[in-house]
């Protein structure tokens, strides 16, 4: 067998030393199953996980877990689409590189323990390439995740996370590598020369450098580098490493439930607990607690949340990171989460949609919010959006100007005819905001064009309760979705069209939870398909066009608005999910903005370094904040418009 390229185990150990080494290896193990079992008790004081509308069977269920695993944790699909420049491929030469060791040390121990052996022959040279390279990626990696630590700015520091335990956990893991390739080293340099050495390239180098190792020399370095091993085994679940074990379990049982959709709260729930929302960790559910931990603190909800980019305090890395604190320390979640920090959440998902590991950073915001809300810690202008929709069920307050937008533009009203294949849900925004109501009457114009048979409520539309829901008010949305759902059944249509991005999240992902499911698209997803079908004409010139945060990111349509456009659109840097937030979601275009803390400042100066100032918006929220947004010297030659008014320009309509 000398012959054949392979290697033997437990060179120069005595049968007591492999004693010792079970023995140790064992204990190890044992410490650190007994830490994550402590760590799991604290998980399981949360709330049972909702059941799906919808539950899956079990080889469904399964079915999803692999998935899930497959595409977030071994194909890194969320850090492979991140915007981070040095970041992403840091990480996943660390990732790949942990990877393909921790499979080459399962393989080595399977074949030493079963009967079956198949550590040699060409196994045995791909399996010795393969470890050399993948673990000088991992080298790399991990020095490169050190230097970029140390060197970091003031401005990163917050994102990154600077704590003694994060330079100590990149610094075992460089250990634990180097030494692996000593001990490679002393292995080649202590036992005869063989031509297959060269298929450990680095380890073979190092031992030529070194020279003749002895017995004992190999011996001190084998002990040596399982030590570090064993170290690492009792520290990983102490340190942001235990993302390692815990995100593969948070991605296998992640919700399955839209990004745009919040969790209702049950009368029930609140008669049971005596509160509404969530003042300390133990009030979210199980896996929302586990996902805690699988937070590998890298920043990248933090890098990309529009409130921390234009210098609020908001922090959502830190938010979980003091949640799972208030968890560890049973303290109240307002002693470690301020208000400020809270309130100043647009609710864009942007931090959802980076996260590696698939924590919902906006559900823990959203709770906390409900707790503040019904404790009466809301105020300010957010409040009088509040009063005016429990008093008028519209956010801007005026519900009895509903139908006055319509005059002049041939808008059928649902009362009058009862069956209609659309429905035009119009909202607050279509229906008394200046801008909105221009793109209401474009909408209009189009679909009496295209000769679609639609319909409008009228002064029977109330607000759908989406500021309410993502201010906190959870029961004020619950009740005007209850109104609305109501005043539907009561009509007969085959789909519902909006052009306000946040009506559509609501209706199409947050109303099923209270009814059957409705077919729900966006103005601008019906104006393709009456394009395709040659029925309306597409926009002329060239435009620079503005996802907005909830069609984008949150409900995946990027496409459709582009579409319409007869030229190829001029990106700005951040576009489809990757788009900028203008500040209005969440809440917070009632709330008041600070000089210089306007998120729809930075999008429309990047909007504006396209060198385009004709820009196309699909959404009202979006059109509002990016108004207060332009440049004062600048305000006459940018253009802000909406699809459908472009489109009703081109087919020979009025603006």
């Amino acid at each position: 067998m000398n012959s054949v390229p392979t290697r033997h185990e437990f060179l120069y150990i005595s049968a007591n030393g492999k004693h010792l080494f079970y023995f140790i290896t064992y204990l190890s193990l044992a410490i650190m199953a007994a830490q994550v079992l402590a760590r799991s008790k604290l998980w399981m004081q949360g709330k049972p996980m909702a059941k799906p509308k919808e539950p899956q069977t079990l080889a469904g269920t399964i079915k999803t877990w692999i998935h899930h695993v497959l595409v977030y944790i071994l194909a890194q699909k969320k850090v492979r689409g991140s915007r981070k420049t040095t970041g992403a491929p840091m990480h996943l030469l660390i990732f790949y590189g942990f990877l393909a060791l921790t499979i080459g040390t399962t393989l080595l121990a399977i074949n030493t323990y079963s009967p079956i052996k198949f550590h040699y022959g060409l196994y045995y040279e791909v399996y010795e390439m393969t470890l050399d390279v993948m673990g000088m990626a991992f080298v790399v990696g991990v020095s490169w995740a050190l230097i970029r630590r140390f060197l970091s700015n003031q401005r990163q520091r917050p994102v990154m996370g600077h704590q003694w335990s994060d330079y100590w956990a990149l610094l075992l893991l460089l250990v634990v590598a180097v030494t692996g390739y000593w001990l490679e080293a002393a292995r080649i340099s202590s036992t005869p020369w063989h031509d297959w050495n060269w298929v450990s390239p680095v380890g073979t180098s190092l031992g030529l450098l070194e020279g003749r190792f002895s017995p004992a020399m190999y011996r001190f370095a084998w002990w040596f580098h399982m030590s570090w091993i064993w170290v690492f085994f009792v520290t990983l679940p102490q340190m942001k490493l235990k993302h390692v074990l815990v995100a593969i379990s948070t991605a296998a049982g992640a919700p399955e439930v839209e990004m745009g959709r919040l969790e209702p709260i049950l009368m029930e729930e609140v008669e049971q607990t005596g509160k509404i929302g969530a003042s300390e960790a133990a009030d979210f559910d199980r896996w929302h607690l586990m996902s805690l931990d699988a937070c590998m603190e890298c920043g990248r909800c933090t890098e990309v949340c529009p409130a921390w980019n234009v210098g609020k305090k908001l922090n959502p890395q830190l938010i979980v990171q003091e949640t799972r604190s208030a968890l560890y320390t049973k303290a109240s979640l307002a002693a470690k989460v301020t208000d400020e920090e809270l309130w100043a959440c647009t609710t864009c998902n942007a931090c959802v949609e980076a996260c590696p590991v698939l924590i919902r950073q906006v559900d823990f915001i959203v709770d906390m919010r409900r707790n503040l809300v019904a404790e009466g810690k809301l105020t300010g202008p957010a409040t009088t959006m509040l009063r005016q929709m429990g008093s008028n069920r519209s956010a801007w307050g005026n519900a009895t100007d509903r139908e006055a937008w319509m005059q002049g533009h041939d808008v059928p009203l649902a009362r009058d005819k009862k069956t209609f294949d659309v429905l035009f849900w119009v909202g607050c925004a279509g229906a008394t905001d200046p801008a909105g109501i221009k793109t209401s009457q474009a909408v209009a114009f189009l679909l009496n064009k295209a000769k679609v048979d639609f319909a409008c409520l009228g002064t029977e539309e109330a607000c759908t309760g989406d500021p309410a829901r993502r201010v906190g008010d959870e029961f004020m949305f619950q009740d005007l979705a209850g109104s609305n759902l109501e005043t539907l059944k009561k009509y007969q249509f085959h789909s519902i069209v909006t052009a306000c991005p946040h009506c559509l999240n609501t209706l199409k992902n947050e109303y099923p939870d209270f009814e059957d499911k409705l077919k729900v698209e966006h103005h601008t997803q019906m104006l393709a398909r009456l394009a395709n079908e040659g029925k309306i004409k597409r926009i002329e010139g060239q435009f620079t066009y503005h996802d907005p945060c909830y069609l984008a990111r949150v409900n995946s349509e990027s496409i459709a608005p582009r579409s319409l456009l007869n030229l190829p659109v001029i990106e700005p840097q951040n576009h489809g999910k990757k788009t900028l937030c203008c500040g209005a979601g969440g809440g917070r275009m009632w709330m008041e903005e600070d000089p210089g803390q306007r998120p729809a400042e930075r999008r429309m100066e990047e909007l504006l370094n396209t060198g385009s100032t004709q820009i196309a918006l699909g959404c009202p929220f979006c059109k509002i904040m990016l108004e207060t947004g332009v440049p004062a010297d600048k305000s006459d030659q940018v253009r802000l418009v909406d699809l459908a008014v472009l489109m009703q320009e081109s087919n020979g309509g009025m603006e």
